[in-house]
């Protein structure tokens, strides 16, 4: 429920129940345990959500550790250490970039392409339940809405 203002913007209505915060934190901690929980359940139980902001940006082709860290959002030395845990895991190598010898790729080995996929398979099933909730129509309205706020918040760091 908002309140308008003189200016006619809407004002969230007071408390936790409706703070913008709190409302995304919930929905995305949900979705981060039956992801950790299913992913375990189908033999991945040496991950976390730590080595999630490094997964997700994974290319079957490999990418540079610099560019893992643009996309999550997380410090170069960071990036660094996930990497270094995945690559103990045997989730990920490092190769040489072939178009640049000095630079690292980090490439997804079978484990990590079977990682990537069973992550797929639970993200598409939660979609699905969330599509259910909402309709098709909200749903696509909410996603939608969803990427225009979170480019507005990348592009303003």
């Amino acid at each position: 429920m908002t309140v308008n203002n003189s200016d006619n913007s809407p004002e969230p209505v007071a408390g936790p129940a409706n703070d913008l915060g709190v409302l995304i934190s919930t929905l995305y901690r949900a979705f981060e345990r039956e992801l950790w929980q299913a992913l375990a359940e189908r033999g991945f139980a040496d991950l976390g959500a730590r080595h999630g902001s490094v997964l997700a940006h994974l290319r079957p082709e490999g990418v540079r550790a610099v560019e893992l860290s643009r996309a999550s959002g997380q410090h170069k030395q960071i990036v660094g250490t996930i990497v270094d845990e995945l690559e103990a895991l045997g989730y990920v190598e490092r190769r040489p970039d072939p178009g640049d010898r000095r630079a690292k790729l980090v490439v997804p080995t079978e484990r990590g392409i079977a990682q990537r996929a069973a992550a797929a398979e639970v993200i598409t099933a939660y979609e699905r339940r969330q599509t259910e909730l909402l309709g098709p129509e909200r749903f696509a309205q909410f996603r939608a809405a969803l990427r225009e706020l979170t480019d507005a918040a990348r592009s303003a760091d």
